[in-house]
């Protein structure tokens, strides 16, 4: 039952990162305020504002269609419009950034919510202007929903103005890197918090029996607390080999078990990990390294030639590593003193490594974005712990090989053997 309810959350989780959610919460809340209103109708409640305030309720029966058509037919180009403009707008930033900053910009919540503003208000006026009947007295017309029906309107235009600022904003390259800093860090912390309680030793695992996966995909997730039930249970341990957010091939090792496993726990076993064929920051925070490396290497490219966005990109990656540095290298789950869960991650010198080669290697003739990467390796250097500090040498002494033999003036030469030298 346990293990059924953590699969149904996390199915919602995952559910809510989909662009059409909101949409079609809001359209089933519209649709239900539709119906709603309808009943009120058949309680009088029209009849008795033209009593009381006939000033708010439209008593003409042409006026009223008039109206809701058209807003429907206003709605329809205002959809129209926003979808197009967020169209021309990712098209934009799959080729001037990278095409994964796209499911980033697609999920965002609040384009979503007015999206489904828009849906909600053109299925309640399309519901509302069914009730009308040609011959209706002013009595009997649903002048409350029409009421209604105007008031949504200005909630959707106001929800348009605010669209055309916000999708305005959120296509600045400076507001894109900012959101996955953030997104990245708030994941870090969450790890390292979750890690203060974690053991750092384990047994060896070399003799262990090995099982491999069955299917092919990201690991997206394993379900830790329940895994740590089940080695609780079973009185076994495990380690798990495979690293979250890497690509996993059929029949690769996925974890280890200090015992053999029946059929049966195998397949429990193998319903804790789950598999995606996408990724989130939200879920794996080297997403975000790789994502603002791409933003980084596609700036230095003939085609856009804009090194600004590459230093951005730096301090905002030399940020995240100064977080990454307080986090372990691999999470073991323990019951009491006992340690009975390994899970390996990706280790800080493989993140270093893939981090600095590519924007190494493309922007080796830049001295200015070569020296912004000394500057990066010289705030970690400061701050790494001792077996972090091997890895950071490496690649300042690669970094400043490949710069050497790259930039011929004398002068940009001495200022980057002088950052050389600071380590």
């Amino acid at each position: 039952m346990k293990n059924y309810f953590a699969g149904l959350l996390k199915y919602i989780y995952n559910l809510e990162g989909k662009i059409a959610f909101y949409p079609t919460l809001f359209s089933l809340f519209g649709l239900a305020i539709s119906f709603a209103t309808y009943h009120a109708e058949s309680l009088g409640i029209s009849s008795y504002l033209f009593e009381n305030i006939p000033q708010l309720v439209i008593n003409r029966t042409d006026t009223a269609l008039n109206i809701l058509t058209t807003f429907i037919a206003g709605l329809i180009s205002i959809m129209v419009f926003s979808f197009s403009m967020v169209m021309v707008l990712l098209n934009q930033a799959s080729s001037n950034f990278s095409p994964r900053v796209l499911p980033g910009l697609i999920s965002n919540k609040r384009h979503q919510k007015i999206l489904g503003i828009y849906n909600a208000t053109l299925l309640y006026c399309i519901f509302t202007l069914v009730q009308i009947e040609p011959n209706q007295e002013k009595y009997q017309l649903p002048g409350f929903s029409v009421l209604l029906a105007i008031g949504f309107m200005t909630i959707c235009l106001a929800a348009f103005i605010y669209f055309i600022h916000s999708i305005s904003q959120e296509i600045q390259v400076n507001n894109i890197i900012l959101n996955i800093y953030i997104k990245a860090k708030n994941r870090i912390e969450k790890l390292i918090i979750s890690e203060e309680k974690h053991s750092d030793s384990f047994v060896s695992t070399d003799q262990w029996n090995s099982y491999k996966t069955e299917l092919t995909g990201y690991m997206q997730d394993v379900v830790l607390d329940l895994l740590l039930d089940f080695a609780k249970t079973n009185n076994c341990k495990f380690e798990v080999i495979a690293i979250k957010g890497n690509f996993v091939f059929k029949d690769e090792i996925l974890f280890k078990s200090d015992t053999k496993l029946t059929e049966e726990q195998l397949k429990r076993v193998h319903s804790f990990f789950r598999f995606s064929n996408s990724q989130r920051i939200e879920e794996n925070y080297v997403l975000a390294f790789k994502q603002i490396t791409e933003i980084a290497v596609k700036s230095m490219s003939p085609a856009i030639n804009d090194p600004g966005t590459a230093l951005i990109c730096i301090d905002y990656l030399t940020q995240l590593f100064s977080v990454r540095l307080n986090k372990k290298d691999q999470i073991v789950l323990c019951d009491k003193n006992d340690s009975l869960v390994k899970v390996n991650s990706v280790d800080f010198k493989a993140l270093l490594y893939s981090v600095i080669t590519p924007i190494r290697t493309y922007s080796k003739h830049d001295t200015i974005v070569v020296l912004k990467l000394f500057k990066l390796l010289e705030v970690l250097y400061k701050d790494a712990k001792s077996n972090y500090k091997t890895s950071i040498k490496e690649e300042v002494v690669t970094l400043y090989n490949d710069a050497k033999n790259s930039i011929e003036n004398t002068t940009d030469l001495d200022k980057i053997e002088t950052a050389y030298l600071q380590f």
